[in-house]
This record gives C-alpha cells, sequence and structure tokens, in this order.
C-alpha cells in the first residue's frame, strides 16, 4: 500500500508486519532501525520518509495547527493509542462481541420491520401504525429504496420455495385499476401529487420553492436522498466525474426556517417512532443513490454485567441512574469523570493523548466499582491524566459499541459518499438512528471534546489531534483488532478519525431532525386523525340513533385553546396559570411568550432556560419549539396546535 503524502511533509512507503522488518534475533528494536521518524507499533510498522524542513528551520508539521487534514504523521497519535489500548488490555480475559452476518434475504426482512413496513412480507403482523399512510408519504428515492427490499426478499423467498407472500413491488406503488380500494387510492393520489410537486412539464427534476442555497449551506427541506439523486444525474449529464470530495471542513451551516429547527429530545416518542423508520428509508436511499451496499451485523448476545460502572451496557447503567435521578440521558459516572478532567482545567498540554499510569486506572476503576453510588470515592485524588485514561477506558469497556454494531459499518462507509454535503447528511441520519442511550452519550462526549479543542492554543490539541486519539477507543470494540487484517486496520486508521472530526466539528447540526422528515411525520399524523374522526362519528352515529330518545343537548362549543382571531391562547398548567393571550404578529416568536409569561409572574422560582413552549396536538403529538420559531408561521403549518408552557429536562 503505497502512496505520498501532499505537501504536509512525509512521505508513506510502506506498510509491514513487526514480523516482516525485524529478522528473527536481531536484538534491534524497531524504531532504532528504521529511524526516529517511523512508527513503531504492537500490530506493525510504516516507514515514513521526513521531507526537508522549510525555510524557517521547523518542521512542515505542527500539532497545533493542523486543522483542515489529516496528514499521516499526525496519525501518529493514533497508533500511539492503539498501542497503549492494547498493552493496558494485556493478561485481561475479556468476552469479545462476536458478530452475526445475516442469511440471505434476513437483512431484508429485519430492515422492513424495523422500517414499519413488515406487513409487506408478513400479512399476520399486527402494527398500529398504517402502512398505506407511511408509503403515501415516501419521496421517489425512498420508495425506490422500499422497493428494493421487498424485490430480494421477493427473490430469495422464491428460492426457498416458501410458503411466504411477498406482494409484487408493481402492487405496492402501482397507479390504482378502476376496482381498486379507497385506501390504494387515497396512496396513489397523495404519491401522485408528492412527484407533481417534484416533476415540472418538461419532466425535469424540480426543487420545491426554497430559499436559494450556497455551497455551504444544508438544505432541510428537500430529502437528502433526492438532493443526491439531482447531484448524481447532473454531474453525468454534464459529463464530469464524480470524484472524492477534497479534505477541507467547510463552515456548514443550516437554512432559517420559520416553523423552527427540531433537534433530538423535543419530540414526543410517538413522533420519534416514526422518525425513525422515516430516516432509516432516507439513510437507506442515500447509500442506494451512490451505489454503495451497506451490509449491517448483528451482535450475538453476551453474557454481561447487570450492574456497576465498567463494561455494563449503556441502558443498565441509565436505568440504574434513573432509579436515583428520573430523567438522568447520560450515566453519571461518566458526567463525573467529565466533570473531574474540567475541573482541574482544560489547559494541560496533551489533555486526552497523555495517558494516565497504567496500574493507577486498574486501581482507580476497582475503586469506583465499590465507592461511588455511596459517596465514598476521593475524587480530589485522581489526577488528571488518570481521569482521560478513565473516560477513554468508559467507553472502550462497553459490552457493544458505542455507534452499535448494527450501524458500526455504515459510520465508516460514510467517507464513500461523494461529497462532504452528503457525508454530513449521512451522519445526520445516522446520528438520529442510533438507540437513545447511545445518541445521546455520544452527544455529551462531542460536547466535551469540543470543550477542549476551545483551549487548542493552551492544551495543544487541535480538532485533529482529538479526534485521532479518541477514534480507535471510539471505533475498536472488544475483539476487534482479532477480526480484520492488519492492511485492513492501516486503511481504517484515517477514515475512523475522520469521521470523529466530522462528529465534533458539526455536531450543532448533526442532533437535528431534517424538516423534509418532520413534515412527512406531521402528513402521517392528519392522515391518521382523518381515519380516527371517521371512526369516532360513525360510532356517535350509531349512538344517537340507538339512544335518540335519551340524548342530551349538546352544549355550545367553547372557545378553542389554541388561536382565535389574531390571537393564541397559551397555557401553563404547571404554574397555577389557566391561560395567556397572546397577540399574533408577524415577528412574534416563541421567546417573546416566554418572555411575556415569565415578566408577568414575578414569583416564579423557574429559570428561563428551563422553560419551553410545546406545540401540542394538531398534526403534531408533542413538540418543544425552538426559540426563533415565528408562531404565526407555525400556525399556518399546524392550525389546530394547542400551546403550552413546560419545565423540560436538559
Amino acid at each position: 500500500m503505497n502512496r505520498q503524502e501532499g505537501a504536509k511533509g512525509v512521505i508513506l512507503t510502506g506498510y509491514f508486519s513487526n514480523s516482516e522488518v525485524l529478522p528473527p534475533n536481531s536484538g534491534v528494536s524497531s524504531a532504532d532501525e528504521i529511524g526516529s521518524s517511523s512508527l513503531s507499533r504492537r500490530t506493525g510498522q510504516y516507514s515514513v520518509q521526513a521531507r526537508a524542513k522549510n525555510a524557517s528551520g521547523k518542521p512542515p508539521y505542527n500539532r497545533s495547527n493542523s486543522q483542515d487534514s489529516l496528514d499521516e504523521l499526525a496519525m501518529d497519535d493514533y497508533w500511539k493509542e492503539v498501542e497503549h489500548i492494547t498493552l493496558s488490555g494485556e493478561g485481561e480475559q475479556l468476552e469479545e462481541v462476536q458478530l452475526k452476518v445475516p442469511d440471505e434475504g434476513e437483512q431484508e426482512e429485519a430492515w422492513l420491520k424495523e422500517a414499519g413496513l413488515e406487513t409487506l412480507f408478513d400479512k399476520s403482523a399486527t402494527d398500529p401504525e398504517d402502512i398505506m399512510v407511511l408509503l403515501s408519504t415516501l419521496t421517489r428515492t425512498q420508495a425506490a429504496a422500499v422497493e428494493k427490499r421487498v424485490e430480494t426478499l421477493h427473490q430469495t423467498l422464491r428460492k426457498r420455495n416458501k410458503q411466504h407472500h411477498v406482494p409484487d413491488v408493481r402492487d405496492i406503488f402501482k397507479l390504482p385499476d378502476g376496482g381498486g380500494s379507497k385506501e390504494e387510492e387515497a396512496v396513489s393520489t397523495e404519491r401522485s401529487e408528492n412527484r407533481k410537486r417534484e416533476i415540472t412539464k418538461d419532466g425535469q427534476a424540480l426543487e420545491p420553492a426554497v430559499q436559494p442555497e450556497t455551497e455551504t449551506d444544508i438544505n432541510l427541506e428537500v430529502s437528502f436522498s433526492d438532493q443526491a439523486l439531482r447531484y448524481k444525474e447532473g454531474s453525468k449529464s454534464s459529463g464530469e466525474a464524480v470524484t472524492e470530495a477534497d479534505d477541507k471542513l467547510p463552515n456548514f451551516k443550516l437554512s432559517r426556517d420559520k416553523t423552527g429547527l427540531t433537534k433530538v429530545g423535543d419530540l414526543s416518542p410517538q413522533d420519534m417512532k416514526k422518525v425513525h423508520r422515516l430516516v432509516l428509508i432516507e439513510m437507506t436511499a442515500l447509500f442506494d443513490t451512490a451505489g454503495i451496499d451497506l451490509k449491517t451485523h448483528k451482535a450475538v448476545k453476551l453474557k454481561v454485567k447487570e450492574s456497576g460502572l465498567f463494561g455494563v451496557p449503556l441502558v443498565t447503567l441509565l436505568e440504574q441512574d434513573q432509579r436515583r435521578q428520573p430523567g438522568t440521558k447520560v450515566p453519571f459516572i461518566l458526567q463525573r469523570i467529565i466533570s473531574r478532567i474540567e475541573e482541574e482545567g482544560l489547559e494541560t498540554e496533551g489533555l486526552l493523548r497523555i495517558p494516565g499510569a497504567t496500574t493507577r486506572v486498574k486501581t482507580v476503576c476497582e475503586e469506583l466499582e465499590g465507592k461511588f453510588y455511596e459517596g465514598l470515592f476521593s475524587w480530589e485524588s485522581l489526577k488528571q491524566h488518570d481521569a482521560a485514561s478513565l473516560l477513554k477506558l468508559f467507553i472502550r469497556e462497553l459490552p457493544h459499541p458505542l455507534l452499535t454494531v448494527e450501524y458500526l459499518s455504515a459510520f465508516i462507509a460514510v467517507l464513500k459518499l461523494p461529497t462532504k454535503k452528503q457525508q454530513l447528511q449521512a451522519l445526520n441520519l445516522l446520528v438520529l438512528l442510533l438507540p437513545e442511550s447511545s445518541r445521546d452519550t455520544l452527544k455529551a462526549l462531542m460536547e466535551f471534546f469540543q470543550r477542549v479543542i476551545d483551549h487548542k492554543e493552551q492544551n495543544k490539541m487541535t480538532l485533529n489531534n482529538v479526534a485521532v486519539v479518541m477514534a480507535p477507543n471510539i471505533f475498536m470494540f472488544k475483539g476487534f483488532r482479532n477480526k480484520i487484517s492488519k492492511q485492513q486496520e492501516f486503511s481504517m486508521a484515517t477514515e475512523t478519525a475522520n469521521i470523529v472530526r466530522l462528529l465534533i466539528r458539526y455536531q450543532n447540526l448533526l442532533w437535528t431532525i431534517p424538516k423534509f422528515i418532520m413534515n412527512q411525520v406531521r402528513k402521517q399524523n392528519t392522515e391518521n386523525q382523518k381515519k380516527m374522526s371517521k371512526d369516532r362519528a360513525m360510532r356517535k352515529l350509531l349512538k344517537k340513533m340507538a339512544y335518540e330518545k335519551h340524548e342530551k343537548p349538546e352544549k355550545a362549543p367553547t372557545e378553542a385553546c389554541g388561536s382565535s382571531q389574531g390571537f393564541i391562547r397559551v397555557q401553563a398548567p404547571q404554574f397555577s396559570k389557566v391561560s395567556m393571550a397572546v397577540q399574533l404578529t408577524e415577528d412574534l416568536q416563541a421567546c417573546d411568550v416566554l418572555t411575556r409569561f415569565l415578566s408577568q409572574d414575578s414569583s416564579l422560582s423557574v429559570k428561563r432556560e428551563d422553560l419551553c413552549l410545546y406545540e401540542i396536538g394538531g398534526n403534531i403529538k408533542e413538540r418543544c419549539l425552538d426559540e426563533e420559531t415565528y408562531m404565526k408561521d407555525l400556525l399556518e403549518l399546524n392550525p389546530s396546535a394547542e400551546w403550552f408552557i413546560k419545565c423540560v429536562l436538559r
């Protein structure tokens, strides 16, 4: 594997295992034999030929200022971290994570089940969600992803000669003939309307009318996979090759939406379930568009610890913490370790890079297991570098990787996408797919890493340095190195470090739910409500017919709590406030409503940052509003909503 590094300062001439580099009984260390600028580790070495120094006499690479690219010399810290991880784990008999590759057809079945489309291959499956409503909201690329999985499963089951009904894909998305059911007609009508919005009169794809985007804007209103398809078709028609994006990190930003951004944690569990299904379909469609075949793995069940701190599943840790403090989203032990590191100041040079003493760290682990919850552990005696090593050990000791066995390969495959924008969009979707425990813990870690980077002038830990040091801790789960070749490990080093770079750099974007997904959720809720209303009307009619003589006169309708004649009525039952009328103006934002609420009652002891204005009902179950949400615009999107002020758990 030979490749030449650019002007950054090194030539990578080859990768060798230790047995290949050192002759038997040579008695010479690899570092002595290859030279001071070469790299040595248990897994092997690569020989590095240093370039000439620049005119100032300084080496071309400086640890504190390389932010845009990962040169090979910067990867020195990666292999040092790998070596430290290997040495610190010597002598321990840890149960490895066993991976299972799905059988033929099994992956498609699991995918359709996770996407809420189980009834497409199993008519006996019961699902409260209406599959026809879900299908009616899909974009053309999302529909293609579903069609592909159904067709693959169909072919697989035919090979097995199973008596298993899988509908033909043409039956799922076809336009109805005259005898089609009303449900089929509704789906087809909805899909036709979706496609009309996407296609012009001459048949060319057309993006919905939104604000024009610049090169660094992230468009959340149009399906990412549809954007990728247009990019791909545009590249073909112009004769341009779709080449790998350069290694610069643009200043991506989200286009402001007057109806407000929606972050993870803002929605109810019911709507998040819909989000998960739609995001899975969208993520798959995005990779399909780029011709990337994702092979998922399943983790074989392991016997894991049911209590303790290290080597305990995240879900178990959170359950035991939530018994002590309801609403906890990040394990107490991780929060406390981060606090200890920060107590000593983030200006310490080499923070996260310089390891603590292995024996001390192991001793501290044992002490914490017995004393943490009793509050008897002496945190003041814990050295900062030891605390940083504890942090990394906590991540590595998780029974399953933080990014999950199911999606780990997808995270790595992100870099195969042709542009940085598509890579970022894919990461956004993958973060949303993570289990809540992994997603919240990952966010806490990324926020901490950014705080470390904010002090890079003092601690010499740039974005690259932190990413390089943390990548092996996040991606190397138990037994990982036994499952790949040395060549694969070498290739993955820069890839995994780049993924961690993107997670840290763009964390403010990655935990956002795209608006096109939110629109699909709203559409599903609207259709489900229509059906429920019809059912209620029918029951009411039957009841009236049966008990008409005994029925009491209906009361006059009361004023709606949502809005009336240019006002919205805001309720705050937690604070004994019946309601508050707020006049709608073009410039009224959610933050203005909160400010007015607090100004009317000075006796409230609640902090402003602990309050949120909620949109409840209509086409959404519950949503905590972004403070920059324009209320009039949101009311037009959801005219049946009611408005509540409540405390929110951060």
